[in-house]
């Protein structure tokens, strides 16, 4: 049913939750999983896939890490860095390589929460034509 899953993470902790409910699915399924982070700092605004900063360092090597812990479970993975605006980028990577599940860690923000910290999640789950899991963090 869900042959290739995309994850979109944002490096924080709340990935936790979506990483380990993906790994039971991808298992029981037999699924490709794509590992998605948009860097969105001001280098990677600003220079996109040739900005060199710590933070897009630091987001190779988060991605890279939890990659290998997919594929070293026998979970067929790999990983994508993008750049800009993560909204943006998760939609039209979506449009462009297509996947049966979007899958998504919520921070369950309400509100003044939403205005400041953004609704990533809500854009992507109103802009694309298949099914978005989202799981809200703990």
């Amino acid at each position: 049913m869900y042959k290739k899953i995309l994850v979109t993470l944002d490096a924080t902790p709340t990935d936790r939750a979506i990483v380990e409910h993906i790994k039971a699915l991808a298992k029981i399924m037999h699924s490709h999983v794509v590992l998605l982070h948009v860097a969105d700092g001001w280098a990677a605004r600003m220079y996109g896939a040739d900005a060199v900063s710590p933070e897009v360092t630091a987001d190779k090597d988060y991605l890279e890490k939890l990659r290998s812990e997919f594929q070293s479970e026998g979970i067929s993975a790999e990983a994508e860095l993008a750049f800009g605006e993560p909204a943006d980028e998760i939609v039209k990577w979506i449009q462009k390589k297509g996947c049966d599940l979007v899958a998504m860690s919520t921070h369950g923000h309400r509100f003044l929460g939403d205005l400041l910290l953004g609704t990533t999640a809500p854009n992507v789950q109103h802009k694309v034509k298949v099914p978005v899991l989202l799981l809200r963090a703990r």
